[in-house]
């Protein structure tokens, strides 16, 4: 097997343990928790289920059938504030819990296997520019544990970080300029160089060791940060640098709108 080969099975095995830890919160809940109100404004966890359901099977199109995701991709400019809440509704509105579940469980199992025999080089379109397998798998993984989160919070549960979490960071990280871009703003021409503590001792860097600017904090509140899943006050992230600091204000790791993002939740 090749170093890629290894790789992307790597990321494919973590995208199914990311998946799977959703499934034991939700895989026994009543109908009543299936309700109940995520911190995402309008969306019960039903609807968070059903988003990520959605998204594996629009992936799954891209993969199989460019022609026909190029029609969704027409949708998504028609209405871009929108079509991703209205795509969770209307799975929620035809579908029970015991459906929803069924349904989300086949689709990324099928996505899962459409990308493991993808042939080397493949190249998804998406709804920005197209994705190798890799970049796929590891925006999967970072959206499931985003909305995982707030399954999480909205169940009153308390996840133990993973390992996985690199692959959230790496694409937070990634992602600086876009942040800027989505708003309209230049973004800065030096690169920051970001330091993320992990549980053991470790750490993550990414960034020139020099740069003058810089971001440190733990792993999991810089994940928190770039899915925009809490407030920066509540973190305990650290910016120098008057560009690091704005950066650390507008960060993300997913495309399109950031969002209102999560009130702070301690008094400052």
């Amino acid at each position: 097997m090749s170093d890629a080969a290894a790789m992307i099975g790597g990321l494919l095995d973590d995208l199914l343990d990311e998946s799977a830890e959703i499934d034991l919160m939700v895989g026994e809940l009543t109908p009543g928790q299936w309700a109940l109100a995520t911190p995402a404004a309008g969306w019960s966890v039903a609807h968070q289920v059903a988003h990520l359901s959605w998204t594996d099977e629009v992936a799954l199109l891209a993969a199989d059938d460019p022609g026909a995701f190029a029609g969704e991709v027409t949708k998504a400019l028609e209405r871009p504030d929108s079509f991703v809440d209205e795509a969770a509704g209307e799975l929620v509105a035809a579908h029970g819990p015991d459906a929803l579940l069924a349904r989300w469980r086949a689709g990324r199992q099928r996505l899962h296997e459409v990308l493991r025999t993808a042939p080397a080089g493949t190249r998804i379109p998406w709804y920005g520019p197209p994705m190798s397998v890799a970049s796929m798998a590891t925006a999967r993984i970072m959206e499931s544990w985003a909305h995982g989160q707030d399954i999480a919070d909205a169940l009153g549960v308390t996840r133990t970080p993973t390992a996985r979490l690199r692959h959230v960071a790496r694409i937070g990280v990634r992602a600086r300029d876009y942040a800027y871009a989505v708003r309209g703003i230049t973004p800065p021409g030096e690169e920051f160089r970001v330091e993320l503590s992990v549980p053991g001792g470790e750490s993550l860097t990414y960034g020139p060791e020099d740069a003058p600017q810089r971001v440190t904090g733990p792993l999991l509140d810089f994940c928190l940060l770039v899915t925009r899943r809490a407030h920066r006050d509540d973190l305990a992230m650290t910016a120098v640098g008057p560009d690091a600091g704005q950066w650390l204000d507008i960060a993300q790791a997913f495309a399109g709108p950031a969002g209102t993002g999560r009130p702070p939740r301690k008094a400052h």
